[in-house]
Formats: C-alpha cells, sequence, structure tokens
C-alpha cells in the first residue's frame, strides 16, 4: 500500500521497522479483507467490532494481530497492543489504562488542538514550533477578546457539547487542549493534576478536582467502558481513524500455576468473562474502535474453565452457523482451520523463503520445497501444532520436529 499521501496522525509508530506484510503469506486472504472491510469503510465509518482469534499454537494468532495493527496503523489508527500475561484483564479499568497509555494522549490532544486552528481559519504549520496558537495570533494583532471568545466556543462545541463524552473527561480534555492552544491558560500544576486522574493515579486528591470544575470520582472498572468510548471520540476528533486494541494470550486464563506474575483464580477468570461480555453488550454505544482478543485452542475446547464455562459470554459469541468454507465476517476466526483451506504447498514454500530473510545465524536452514511443503500439510491435518510454526521448524531446523 501506497501510504505517502496518508495524514500522519500524530504519535502513531510502527510495530515493526519493517512492514510485517512483505514477510507473510497466506495470512492476508484475512488481513487484508479486515483492513478493506473493516479499517477503509466500517470501524472509519464510525461502527466498532470484536472479533476472537483462535487456533493451535504456533498457527500465527500473534503474528497476525501484529500485522493487523501495523495495516490500520498505516491507515492512520490509534493502536494499543497488550498480552494477557502482563495486563489484567478481569478490571475493565486496568484494560482502558493500558489502552490510554499506548495511545499517548497527549499527542491525541495536540490532534484536536490542530483541528480546532484549522477552524479558526488557520494553518496549524504556519505556527513556529515551541509557540502556542494565541501567542502567534498576538504576534499578528488578532489576540483580541473576540478571538479568545471563539476559542472557547471551539473547546466548548468538540468537548463540552459533545454527547459522546464523560463529564469529566470532556472537561479535562477541554483544559488540556486550551493550554496547548494557550488559552484558556492552565497552570503546570493543574495540567499535571488532570493528566494524573485521567491515568487514573489514585494518589489524586480529589477535593483538588472541584477547583476545576470536575467532579470528584476516580476511575473504575464501573465508569471505564464509558472512558474508552471517550477516548475514541477524542482520538477521531484529533484526525484519527479510529481505535485498534489487540490482544494477546488468552489462553493463560486456564494456567493454574500460582509461580506466573499473573494468575487468575476462578472468580478472577469468571470476572474477566463477564467483562468482555459486557464489553460486547456495549460496543454499539461506541464508534470507531475494533476489539480483537487472541487464544489458543483449548480456551474454547475447555468445557470447565474454558468461555464456554460462561454461558452468558458463550451464548453471545458462537457461530449459530458453520458453512463448508471459511467465513471472513464470522466472529470468531479458526487461523487452522483458514490455513487448511487456504495454504498451498506454494504459499507454505513461500512462507519459508520470508522466515529465512527474517532469520540469522541458523545452520542448517534451507527453504522448503514443494515436496517438503506437501508432506507439512499432510502433518498438520492431524498435528498438535500450527502450519506456520511447522514451517518455521523445518525451515531453521531442518526436519520440521517440533
Amino acid at each position: 500500500m501506497d501510504n505517502s499521501n496518508a495524514q500522519a496522525f500524530p504519535g502513531s509508530s510502527r510495530i515493526e521497522p519493517v512492514r510485517l506484510s512483505a514477510l507473510s503469506s497466506g495470512i492476508q486472504f484475512l488481513s487484508d479483507f479486515w483492513a478493506e472491510h473493516y479499517l477503509d469503510e466500517y470501524i472509519q465509518e464510525g461502527g466498532s467490532k470484536i472479533k476472537f482469534i483462535t487456533g493451535r499454537p504456533g498457527s500465527g494468532k500473534s503474528h497476525f494481530l501484529r500485522l493487523f495493527s501495523q495495516l490500520a496503523e498505516e491507515r492512520n489508527y490509534k493502536t494499543a497492543n497488550f498480552s494477557a500475561r502482563e495486563v489484567w484483564l478481569h478490571d475493565f479499568r486496568e484494560i482502558y489504562l493500558e489502552i490510554l497509555d499506548q495511545c499517548g494522549l497527549t499527542d491525541t490532544l495536540s490532534g484536536c488542538a490542530a483541528a480546532i486552528i484549522r477552524n479558526m481559519g488557520y494553518d496549524p504549520k504556519d505556527i513556529p514550533e515551541g509557540m502556542t496558537f494565541m501567542d502567534y495570533l498576538s504576534q499578528l494583532d488578532m489576540g483580541d477578546a473576540l478571538t479568545r471568545r471563539e476559542i472557547r466556543i471551539q473547546l466548548k462545541e468538540m468537548f463540552l457539547n459533545n454527547p459522546q463524552l464523560d463529564n469529566n473527561f470532556a472537561l479535562a480534555c477541554s483544559l488540556l487542549t486550551g493550554s496547548i492552544l494557550g488559552h484558556p491558560i492552565l497552570e503546570q500544576q493543574n495540567r499535571e493534576l488532570l493528566l494524573a486522574w485521567l491515568h487514573g493515579d489514585k494518589t489524586v486528591k480529589l477535593s483538588l478536582l472541584r477547583s476545576l470544575g470536575l467532579s470528584p470520582s476516580r476511575i473504575t472498572r464501573y465508569n471505564a467502558r464509558h472512558m474508552l468510548r471517550s477516548l475514541a471520540e477524542v482520538i477521531h476528533l484529533g484526525g484519527g481513524n479510529g481505535l485498534i486494541v489487540s490482544i494477546d494470550h488468552l489462553e493463560i486464563l486456564l494456567n493454574r500455576s500460582s509461580l506466573q506474575p499473573i494468575h487468575y483464580t476462578r472468580m478472577k477468570r469468571e470476572d474477566t468473562y463477564e467483562s468482555i461480555r459486557q464489553l460486547i453488550d456495549d460496543i454499539d454505544s461506541l464508534k470507531h474502535v475494533m476489539f480483537l482478543f487472541a487464544f489458543d485452542r483449548e480456551l474454547l475446547d475447555n468445557e470447565l474453565s474454558g468461555i464456554k464455562s460462561y454461558q452468558a459470554l458463550w451464548m453471545r459469541i458462537q457461530n449459530e452457523i458453520t458453512g463448508e468454507r471459511f467465513n471472513r465476517f464470522a466472529d470468531i476466526v479458526d487461523l487452522d482451520r483458514l490455513a487448511m483451506q487456504e495454504y498451498t504447498p506454494e504459499v507454505l514454500a513461500d512462507m519459508s523463503q520470508k522466515i529465512l530473510l527474517s532469520a540469522s545465524g541458523h545452520t542448517g536452514a534451507h527453504p522448503l520445497s514443494l515436496e517438503e511443503a506437501e508432506e507439512l500439510l499432510g502433518r498438520a491435518v492431524t498435528g498438535g501444532v500450527g502450519i506456520p510454526r511447522l514451517v518455521k521448524a523445518a525451515t531453521l531446523g531442518g526436519d520440521g520436529n517440533v
């Protein structure tokens, strides 16, 4: 994709120094389809969606998440990517705060400030670096009372009168964006207070928020989804096409070892399922948001502790109709099934070549022949590992044993 004419979204970053699509084979059957129908259309136009990606270990789930996130960033989306091994999922507050941290709120609000500058008939590029919009206007003898009033009206219209925004979130963003513009002036101490509150700092004294007009309340699991809706709206106001959230390794919910940094008890596991259920029920109230959850097949197959054990969640995500062909619109995506349908010996040989491009220092590494690739496809039908891992092992190890 030629992205030379795309508007850069402030704060966006690349997941890899090299485009992952150049190192991918076969999976574009799904990733390109989602990019076209979701990133370029549905999500950009205000829709929201949740997808679940599963498969055997080594089926390419993590690679797909990174690839799709990169495609989203190239299309001017904010992305948040993290693992259930690192962030608690039973409390949606933790999910929201991780998303907020990765999105870069200050850069997002800079995009909002730039939108206001354009609305007032100026070009943000004309303002010298290190100078506020208000300072720039003063240099032009345009910093009069009417201009200041217009800035306040623009801030009110963008944030305070926006029904998509939580009241406290809207007021905090209005004050912070005003400080970027240079009007109204916000003292550094108050700026740090607002940012700390937005990022869930529990040491913030709620009584101090009153002086800034905010209601004295904290971010909790009960209002975090509403805060996420507010964040997604501000991202869109700041010039982004939306927010893509990728959460990997949900199979850790089944891990019974208490030695792991994050260990889910039965109560926390069910709280996680309930949190995802609530997100599904609220998804239509969000705009410009897409969630991707990835996990090993075991999370579906385990009747006692897996997703099926929590009927309130399973009833919302199970596929009622399953056709013979792989459905790229399905909410639960089985990468093993996609591989068996779309991967040919030619695709596996190409995958092997690209693995070699990204690998170094492996003695005995060699690309697969078509005959070797065909043999791996046959093993994958009954094997306990995904095709991409088989190809990697065969390419780098020389024999395909895993």
